[in-house]
């Protein structure tokens, strides 16, 4: 489940639905409830375990306009994919690179950002990520001395 907040699935109605090499499509949620862990979804005209195994593999989307409104200094994975970082010291503003991925790691996540010629990884720390704007796909960090020549 790549979700922070199961709780939304009851009362969800409508999803999109991705299996793998296709287009979403839209799907409506009859029903949901919890199961080991996990949250079993009853789809209209999905009547039986055959027809839900030609389903297996497929991604349960939600709609970004139906996103759970997050806390400040909260973001969403994908918000912070693609944003570029940048770092501002002694001087005008330099570009590191492009965020690429997230990782989670249990603790702190990392940033896997492409630089010219190389990865750098950066820590998701408030310490670190000074200015995280999602809008205009940017992040300001200010790193500790030689964490960017760690990656080298």
């Amino acid at each position: 489940m790549l979700t922070d907040f199961p709780e939304r699935f009851r009362s969800l109605r409508q999803a999109l639905l991705e299996r793998p090499g296709g287009e979403p499509e839209a799907v409506r949620v009859e029903d949901a409830w919890p199961h080991k862990g996990r949250i079993v979804l009853k789809f209209f005209g999905v009547d039986s375990i055959a027809q839900a195994e030609r389903l297996r593999g497929a991604q349960v989307l939600i709609p970004r306009t139906e996103r759970i409104p997050l806390g400040p200094h909260q973001y969403y994975l994908w918000e912070l994919e693609g944003c570029r970082v940048v770092i501002e010291r002694d001087g005008p503003r330099r570009e590191i690179g492009t965020v690429t991925d997230v990782e989670l790691t249990g603790g702190v996540d990392l940033l896997h950002v492409a630089a010219p010629g190389r990865e750098v990884l950066i820590p998701l720390a408030q310490d670190i990520c000074k200015q995280i704007d999602p809008e205009t796909k940017t992040i300001l960090i200010d790193p500790p001395d030689d964490l960017l020549e760690l990656n080298e």
